[in-house]
């Protein structure tokens, strides 16, 4: 029998606010464990939460990137469970009135473009932090409170292929909208996947398993694919999948159980008492909408259209907006009619160096900054220096920190294209390499190769190699 998955996924986003969602306690990561507390956040009897209004903010403005409803009436719930990093014993969230309702994202996959549901996205506090010892566990709730946006997609996903795709393209809007840094490490980004199998055909959902807490794509998508095959397996030897929570194991490549599943009943909702219901304004909704940016598909279009580049060099310069913006400045400006030129650079040299000194492409630091990148490659262009030079003396100037300019005049790396310079270095290359010659006389071709490398080395790399072919291809023909 033949199984589609059904996978939907909830990603948990830290919002990038300087206090927590309901008090004014700093969100600053790294902090002295339990330095950042106070008695709402640490749920003290007769404390009162006031919702932080950027954090509602950037949820609403999520919620419109994510082409979601946005509910004007709605409220927060107390949702009740016992962790020991959950001081209050329960965790303020929203239940049935989430800020944002049903909206979609688009992901391309295999050139198909494939529409994602968006169930809700909802606004909530992060618990604090275990920290398990070989014989204790201590605390920190300086994560208590920061604020989280849940968002929930439907179960609309159908491979871990896919699954990977949505967070990746999820990431990538959230980050053009700066409502989060979206750092994995420092757990600002978080995924749950819920994952089950039908026959294929079948309308009816399977029972599903959820997969906790995974902070990186590469776990989900392991972590589904491993669960598929486990569930597929299961099902075929009859054996009754059940309902439950598993964790992640990326060292054994399994998962294993947590806990039985809870449903919503478990967690007893009830409206927020010390949090009132309240209504957003639609001219507040209508405000931030208009601070909504280009976001990244529609960059990555524009990219296409304006600047002629394929679908997978788009997708390169607009992985982050703000390598996009750099990457534009330098197209944009580029005088001469074949951006191509300075595309293929961003794409390869600067991400390059930023990958030797792993550091975000954008934070590259280019000495002279893109006028000098600029110059650097109208130099090519107009074949003053050669490609490889360029690639060597960006990368030397970049460690230097040093214009390229600079270094090409002060170690006069111009190339040599005057045929009078070239003739005497050709002379003596045919002189010291009579068997190659020979041998190019004699019909084979690739010894004039050779000869115009002889040629290279001779000028110490600075003699033009299409000129140089040229004329000893002259030299050599008619002699």
């Amino acid at each position: 029998m033949n199984y589609q998955p059904v996978i939907g996924l909830e990603v948990h986003v830290h919002l990038k606010t300087k206090s927590k969602a309901f008090c004014a306690c700093s969100t600053e990561f790294g902090k002295s464990p339990n330095s950042q507390t106070c008695p709402v956040c640490l749920g003290f009897p007769g404390s009162l939460p006031v919702l932080n209004e950027t954090a509602l903010d950037f949820a609403i403005k999520t919620g419109l990137a994510l082409n979601c409803k946005i509910n004007e009436f709605t409220k927060f719930d107390r949702k009740n469970y016992f962790y020991p990093d959950l001081p209050k014993n329960y965790q303020i969230s929203q239940y049935d009135l989430p800020v944002a309702g049903k909206g979609f994202l688009k992901i391309t996959l295999d050139g198909k473009t494939r529409r994602i549901g968006i169930t809700r996205a909802h606004l909530e506090e992060d618990a604090g932090k275990l920290i398990h010892k070989s014989s204790s566990s201590l605390v920190d709730f300086n994560r208590a409170g920061v604020p989280l946006l849940e968002i929930v997609s439907d179960p609309d996903m159908h491979s871990p292929q896919e699954a990977y795709e949505y967070l990746s393209t999820l990431k990538s809007i959230l980050e053009y909208l700066e409502v989060s840094d979206c750092d994995m490490e420092k757990g600002s980004l978080r995924c749950d996947a819920n994952v089950s199998i039908r026959p294929e055909g079948s309308k009816e959902l399977g029972v599903k398993t959820e997969i906790k807490n995974m902070n990186s794509f590469k776990g989900v998508k392991d972590a589904l694919e491993y669960q598929i095959k486990r569930q597929i397996k299961m099902s075929e030897a009859g054996e009754k999948i059940l309902q439950e929570t598993l964790l992640w194991d990326a060292k054994t490549m399994t998962t294993s159980s947590m806990r039985s599943k809870e449903e919503a009943k478990d967690y007893r909702y009830f409206p927020e008492p010390d949090l009132p219901p309240f209504i957003i304004a639609s001219n507040k909704i209508q405000k931030i909408k208009e601070t909504i940016p280009e976001l990244p598909q529609e960059k990555i279009k524009r990219f296409m259209k304006e600047y002629a580049t394929s679908e997978y060099e788009a997708k390169i310069l607009c992985a982050s907006h703000k390598f996009a913006a750099a990457a534009e400045s330098a197209i944009a400006r580029y005088p001469i009619k074949n951006k191509k030129a300075m595309i293929n650079w961003y794409i390869g040299p600067v991400l390059e160096e930023a990958g030797k000194l792993n550091t975000p492409p954008h934070l590259l630091e280019i000495p002279g900054g893109n006028e000098e990148l600029i110059k650097l490659v109208q130099f090519i262009e107009e074949e003053k220096i050669s490609n490889l030079t360029a690639k060597s003396v960006f990368s030397r100037s970049i460690a230097a920190k040093k214009p390229a300019s600079q270094i090409i005049q002060e170690e006069s790396l111009f190339q040599i294209s005057d045929a009078s310079e070239l003739e005497s270095k050709i002379d003596q290359v045919i002189k010291e390499n009579t068997a190659s010659v020979n041998d190019y006389k004699a019909g084979k071709t690739n010894a004039l190769m050779f000869l115009v490398g002889q040629v290279m080395k001779k000028s110490k790399g600075k003699a033009n190699p299409k000129i140089a072919q040229e004329l000893l291809k002259r030299r050599l023909d008619n002699a």
